[in-house]
């Protein structure tokens, strides 16, 4: 045999990793080497880093290709639990699976599923029977807790045009405080309303300029504004990382702080137990949903960017537990039904998973709420030129239904062309709106720290 062969067969083979191609080795390749494959048979592009392919194998790794490349796509990178964004013709980015992310027509189609079970009130309140107690349960609030036999900790009232605002830090376990801000009208003859504000996933999340004018402008029509911290966000980062806010026990710890929360602010006699509301945008708004749905004392539900069949919430906060296979499994369009006939106003855009919504989901809540001859009682304000974020054109239409449905007063608030005007409202320093200091200084002694310490609360 010719020694230039044999040395040019040992160059091959060491040159390249051993990937036998037989059904005996399942026709295995290197992910990597099937996205260049990919690339060069479809003529397409797929933007991706080292780590995402590093030590990724795939059986019968060419067998999966097809004449259609998304079909393809599909079926090389679902073994994988990976899946591609198409960012334009013929270009596409590589992506972890998705599990909260659905195709729009799969969350319609799942939605009509749902809504085939019933198809009158009294087949839904039997649906509501079945969802409420196992949402508890798949919270791990099922009984809920006791309350720490502590007094809520309340910052001195700073006083501006029209409102106050003070601090708060309520403990919901022992050694674990939920934190916020409370925004009071500063006159109010008899009880006055209460609107929470939970707020989602944006930077500086209840310190921003736009969640504290919306706060404030609530305060000035008449209502109380509470504006709190998701967990490991905010004072909540003295206690924990902000990378526990990416794990399951996220969703628990929210929501039973908003329970606290409400059942703190209801203690107040000065509060309207007939007219409580929540309002909360994107993660804020799934958070909005799930309250409305659990707690019956909720009378008004204005969840924003937030609501979609095909999207179940995509932070551990809004989906880390199981609360959407309750009940033979729901999605957050049918926990949003649960607020029926309560008033309901919802807010989507056109550039998110909110952009279908007058579509489809919308039709399924005005259907539920036809049940209860409430159909005006749901509203949807969609701004197909807008975008995921919670900015005036999102506000005003809060503004507009809280008035309507509670009796807030507009007056030197709303002018004769229907626009508002929030230049009244102060815009105040983060630090300001910290219950326990600039650096934490007055955080408890006996708060806990670390996420293993709060998992023994809940265990």
């Amino acid at each position: 045999m010719n020694k230039w062969f044999v040395l040019a067969c040992v160059f091959v083979f060491l040159s390249k990793p051993v990937s036998a191609q037989d059904s005996d080795h399942q026709y295995r390749k290197p992910l990597k080497e099937v996205i260049e494959l990919l690339e060069k048979r479809y003529d397409i592009t797929i933007k991706y880093n080292a780590e995402q392919v590093d030590g990724k194998w795939l059986n019968y790794a060419e067998w999966r290709f097809r004449a259609d490349v998304d079909e393809t796509l599909h079926n090389v990178l679902a073994p994988l639990d990976m899946k591609v964004n198409k960012e334009g013709e013929g270009k596409y980015k590589l992506k972890d699976y998705e599990y909260f992310r659905w195709e729009v027509q799969d969350g319609w189609d799942y939605l009509d599923q749902l809504a085939s079970r019933y198809d009158d009130k009294r087949s839904w309140e039997k649906r509501k029977l079945l969802l409420r107690p196992q949402l508890f349960q798949a919270l791990k609030l099922f009984p809920l807790p006791d309350r720490p036999d502590t007094k809520p900790i309340v910052t001195k009232k700073r006083n501006f045009k029209g409102y106050t605002v003070e601090n708060f830090a309520l403990e919901i376990r022992p050694g674990l405080y939920v934190n916020g801000s409370i925004y009071r009208p500063s006159k109010h003859k008899g009880k006055v309303p209460l609107v929470l504000s939970p707020d989602g996933h944006w930077a500086d999340h209840r310190y921003r300029k736009d969640a504290q004018i919306r706060c404030a402008m609530i305060a000035k029509m008449g209502a109380v504004a509470v504006s709190y911290d998701l967990f490991a966000w905010g004072e909540s980062l003295l206690q924990f990382k902000s990378e526990d806010h990416r794990r399951s026990l996220a969703l628990t710890v929210q929501t039973l702080g908003g329970l606290r929360i409400l059942d703190f602010m209801l203690a107040d006699k000065a509060v309207d137990a007939s007219r409580v509301g929540i309002c909360g945008g994107s993660g804020g708004g799934s958070h909005t949903v799930l309250m409305t749905a659990l707690d019956d004392r909720i009378t008004l539900s204005i969840p924003v960017v937030s609501l979609s069949s095909y999207h179940f919430g995509g932070c551990p906060c809004e989906s880390g537990q199981p609360i959407h296979a309750c009940a033979g499994g729901t999605n957050n369009v049918e926990l949003a039904a649960m607020a029926a006939p309560r008033p309901q106003l919802v807010i989507s855009d056109g550039k998110d998973w909110t952009a279908h919504m007058p579509e489809h989901d919308f039709p399924y809540l005005q259907k539920i709420y036809d049940y209860y001859e409430a159909q005006n009682q749901v509203v949807n304000v969609h701004l197909p030129e807008d975008g995921h974020d919670f900015g005036y054109s999102k506000r005003k239409p809060v503004y507009d239904f809280l008035s309507k449905h509670f009796r807030l007063q507009t007056q030197g608030l709303k002018g004769t062309d229907g626009e508002y005007d929030e230049s009244g409202c102060t815009i105040e320093e983060k630090a300001v709106l910290y219950t326990f200091g600039a650096q934490g200084e007055n955080l408890p002694a006996h708060a806990i720290h670390g996420f293993g310490n709060l998992e023994k609360l809940f265990q």
